[in-house]
Order: C-alpha cells, then sequence, then structure tokens
C-alpha cells in the first residue's frame, strides 16, 4: 500500500487504535512511530506464546530497554495481555503502549478484561478520506470501489479483485475467529439482506423475516457487525422536536465499496437506485471520518418527519449545526429542497447544504448547492463545513 498523509489523531500517551482490517493502521503506525517493537499477533507462534505466558511481554519489554513504544497489534486475539499492560504503564511510566484493533468484542465480553482505565484513550481508523488520496480521489472510483487502503492501493492485484474477496476474508479471519458465528451461510444470508437496508431507516423484523432467521438472531448478528466496526446506526434528530419524528435508526456499512461488494444486483435493479445509496454512504463514511478525526463523537443524525420529510444527515456539536441533503442527479428540483427548508423552518440557526452530482456551486432559496465531489475533496479533520463563501 502506498503511504498517504492520514488525518488520525492520537494522544502523548498510550493508546488503542480500532479500525477495520484493511484500513491502513499497521501502515500508519509504521510510519508515525518507525522506532517502535511491534508485537504480532497475528503471527500464530507469537500469539501461542503469549496466549500461554501473557508476562512474556515483560521479558520482550526487558530485552529491548531502548525501545520506549511498544505496538500490540490485533491486542483483541489475546485479551489477557492488558492485565501485563496495565501492569507495566503503572510501574514504567516512560512506556508508551499502543494497542490496535479490529473488533472491541472480545475486548468486553472477555469477563474482567482490564481496558486500562482510562490509561489509553481510544482511537478510530477510518477508510481513506478523499483529502488524504488527494489527487488520486475521484467519485467514479469512490462509488465502485470504496475508499478501504487494502483495496485502493493493493499490492500486486486488481483492487475489484481484492474487494470480491474482502469479506470473505474478513468472515473467515474475523467472524469465524470471533467463535460466534456457528452458521457461516446464514450469516452470509443476513449481510446480503441487511445490504438492501444501507442508508434505510432500519426494520430488525423485517430483515429477519426476509432472512429467516429469529428476531434475536438478527438483533445478535447486528451487535457483532457494530463492535466489529463494520457496521453503524445513524440516530435521529430529536433535540426541541416541534413534529413527530420517527423513532427507528438508519443504517450504514462502514464503506460504499463494501456495500456494492455485498448488494445483489439483477435486472429489476436499477443502477442509478444503487449509485444513489452508494453515494449517501460515502457521504455517511467521510462525516463520520471527519467527525471522529476532530475529536466530535456521536455528533451526526439524520432526520425525519412521520409526515415524510427527510434529511439525511445533521451535524450538531458546539461549533457546527449543519443540515446536509445527498442527491445523486446532475440537476436539483425544487422538491429536493422541501426536508431542508422544513429543518430550517424548525431549526432557523443551522446552515443548509444540499450535495449533488452537478459541477456548479450556487445558492437556491438559502440553501447552498454544491457539488459533491468538491465536498468530499474539502472535508478536512478540524475545518469547518463549507459555507456560501467557499470557493
Amino acid at each position: 500500500m502506498r503511504m498517504k498523509q492520514r488525518f488520525i489523531g492520537f494522544p502523548s500517551g498510550s493508546f488503542f487504535l480500532f479500525g477495520p482490517r484493511g484500513t491502513g493502521k499497521t501502515v500508519w503506525l509504521t510510519s508515525q512511530f518507525p522506532e517502535a517493537f511491534v508485537v504480532n499477533l497475528l503471527e500464530a507462534d507469537v500469539r501461542r506464546s503469549l496466549t500461554a505466558r501473557p508476562e512474556r511481554l515483560i521479558d520482550i519489554v526487558d530485552a529491548n530497554a531502548d525501545r520506549k513504544t511498544f505496538v500490540i497489534d490485533e491486542i483483541q486475539r489475546v485479551p489477557a495481555l492488558l492485565d501485563t499492560i496495565h501492569d507495566l504503564i503503572e510501574k514504567r511510566r516512560t512506556l508508551r503502549f499502543i494497542l490496535t484493533g479490529s473488533s472491541a468484542r472480545k475486548l468486553k465480553r472477555t469477563q474482567n478484561a482490564d481496558l486500562l482505565g482510562g490509561r489509553a484513550v481510544k482511537c478510530l481508523c477510518h477508510p481513506f478520506l478523499a483529502s488524504e488520496m488527494g489527487n488520486d480521489f475521484t467519485l467514479a472510483d469512490a462509488l465502485r470501489l470504496g475508499m478501504i487502503p487494502l483495496v485502493r492501493y493493493p499490492i500486486g492485484q486488481n483492487p475489484e479483485a481484492v474487494l470480491n474477496t474482502y469479506l470473505d476474508l474478513y468472515l473467515q479471519e474475523e467472524v469465524v475467529n470471533e467463535g460466534v458465528i456457528r452458521k457461516l451461510d446464514v450469516f452470509s444470508r443476513f449481510l446480503e439482506t441487511v445490504s438492501f437496508s444501507h442508508g434505510a431507516v432500519l426494520s430488525a423484523s423485517a430483515i429477519a423475516r426476509e432472512a429467516g432467521v429469529k428476531r434475536s438472531t438478527v438483533d445478535a448478528y447486528f451487535e457483532i457487525l457494530e463492535e466489529m466496526l463494520v457496521t453503524s446506526r445513524l440516530p435521529v434528530f430529536s433535540k426541541r422536536a416541534k413534529r413527530a419524528i420517527v423513532s427507528h435508526q438508519k443504517f450504514y456499512f462502514f464503506d460504499a465499496g463494501v456495500f456494492r461488494a455485498l448488494r445483489p444486483k439483477g435486472p429489476l435493479d436499477r443502477p442509478e437506485e444503487i449509485d444513489g445509496v452508494a453515494l449517501e454512504g460515502l457521504v455517511h463514511q467521510h462525516l463520520r471520518a471527519w467527525l471522529d478525526y476532530s475529536g466530535e463523537r456521536n455528533a451526526l443524525f439524520f432526520w425525519r418527519t412521520r409526515a415524510g420529510l427527510e434529511v439525511d444527515f445533521i451535524v450538531y456539536t458546539p461549533s457546527e449545526f449543519a443540515a446536509i441533503e445527498v442527491k445523486n442527479a446532475a440537476k436539483i428540483k425544487t422538491e429536493d429542497l422541501a426536508g431542508l427548508k422544513a429543518f430550517r423552518d424548525d431549526y432557523p440557526e443551522c446552515r443548509t447544504l444540499l450535495l449533488y452530482r452537478g459541477r456548479q456551486q450556487t445558492m437556491v432559496d438559502g440553501i447552498l448547492v454544491a457539488p459533491v465531489e468538491r465536498f468530499l475533496k474539502g472535508l478536512v479533520p478540524h475545518q469547518p463545513l463549507p459555507d456560501s463563501a467557499w470557493r
């Protein structure tokens, strides 16, 4: 993978770095901490040794007294190591531990797992932002392949081939290793079924009926996917609500390319319909990464009234209040602005943006209409969302 500038933030001390497989955690850490000693728990012999005796990590630290930073790659493979790391942090204050993982599930569910009592901050690694890819970013490729570094910059392989095998590898190496999925064929059918809910208000009961599994099984599968960072749910914005709003959350896969790889395609599927959902998901993953890297988590919502008025995304932070609608069209119609206008009526403090596939930036009825590709390229952590003066 070619190294790109990343906006991943990190503290001065020890920290966890979580992110789905292939998002470039190890490559980024190697560039940021070239002096670090790496303990790779994906290596079977290393994993067996430290599983048998976690205190052997102390021997590794003692044998590398010239190192002050230690990276423990895929820490969820040996959760028992956390006790030893906690002890080392307490007794040797000059040491820094960076603990990476593609799933927090085992860490959360291991009985008496030591999560270091706040001594290590939790950081997240997302797929690429368009602003990280620079001139390599095109909207067409992002919608087709997604933004996972492993897929976009494969070593000696075709990106489409890597994307097509990504989920199989993920299922084998992550889901199976989690030890909670007994019937992989049932889980795969669930994944295919839930791909139709990408960017939609989630109905677990409907998915259970379609996939032919129990509702409790669907709930368990969703929990697994979220703890493995493969999916997320978007809550409805309900602060100071003036209208009756829906209660269900919206659902997204973490990457537009993963959604495209999962979503079945047939003669009744219109390409523009799938493109539209993929585009909305691409904006969602960018906004999530932009907020996380800016230190603003849990600040993204959507808005939908029981009467059917909807805004795709609401950004709500101490410094930003914006309503964003995404349209997979080169021209904007009057009805495309209805949700934004209704939200602005209820919340006149907000800024309103409509992102579309056209090329011109303009103001329509006080709403900023901007090209979605340009918006994504200009989305940089710690910098504000564009306003009418953005050129």
